[in-house]
C-alpha cells in the first residue's frame, strides 16, 4: 500500500469513527432531526420506523466499517458502506435549506459542503483498485482467455477428427489388402 492511502485512509475514517460511536452512545440529539427522513424511508426501504433505533445502527455501521478503512482492511467496501450512511446522515443532520436564521443557516450549509467532500473522498476510495486491475478488467480477461481455450480446442478437435478419418480409411485399406 502506498505511503498516501495509509495515511489518507484513517485520516477519512477518523470522523466516522468518532461520530459513530458518540452516535451509538448518545443517539437523543441526533434523533430529532433523524426522525422525519426516517418515517419518510422505513417503509419503502423496509426498516424498523424507530430513528433511535436507525440513529445507533448508523452510528455502529460508521465506526465499524470506519475502523475498517482507517486499518485498510476491505477498504473498497468500507468505503461504499460509509458513502451510504453519510447521505441520510448529511440530509437529516445538516438540512441548511430548513434554517431560518442566517447564522444557523451558514453552519449548516459548511457542514452540509464538509458532508459532500468527504462523500467525494468516500466515492474515490471506494473505486480505487490501488493499481491493480478492477473486476471489470479482470472478468473481461477471463472471459477473453476462456474464448482462446474454447477455440484452440475447437481446433484441436478438429485436428483430431480428421487424423482419426485418415487413420481409419488407412486401415481400412490395408484390412482390405491383407484379406484379398
Amino acid at each position: 500500500m502506498s505511503l498516501v492511502r495509509t495515511v489518507a485512509r484513517p485520516l477519512l475514517a477518523a470522523i466516522y469513527i468518532k461520530g459513530g460511536i458518540d452516535a451509538f452512545r448518545q443517539p437523543g440529539p441526533r434523533v430529532d432531526k433523524a426522525a422525519p427522513l426516517a418515517h419518510t424511508l422505513a417503509g419503502p426501504l423496509h426498516l424498523p420506523d424507530d430513528p433511535e433505533l436507525l440513529v445507533r445502527a448508523n452510528g455502529v455501521a460508521q465506526a465499524a466499517f470506519g475502523t475498517l478503512l482507517a486499518f485498510g482492511r476491505f477498504p473498497r467496501l468500507s468505503a461504499a458502506v460509509l458513502a451510504a450512511s453519510t447521505v441520510p446522515t448529511t440530509l437529516a443532520g445538516h438540512a441548511f435549506w430548513e434554517e431560518s436564521d442566517p447564522a444557523q443557516r451558514k453552519a449548516q450549509l459548511t457542514h452540509f459542503l464538509k458532508n459532500l467532500s468527504m462523500l467525494g473522498g468516500l466515492l474515490l476510495a471506494a473505486v480505487d483498485t490501488e493499481g491493480r486491475p478492477g473486476l471489470a478488467y479482470r472478468a473481461g480477461m477471463a472471459s477473453d482467455a476462456v474464448g482462446r481455450t474454447a477455440k484452440q480446442t475447437r481446433r484441436e478437435a478438429k485436428h483430431l477428427a480428421r487424423t482419426a478419418r485418415r487413420e481409419a480409411k488407412i486401415a481400412a485399406l490395408q484390412a482390405r489388402d491383407a484379406v484379398g
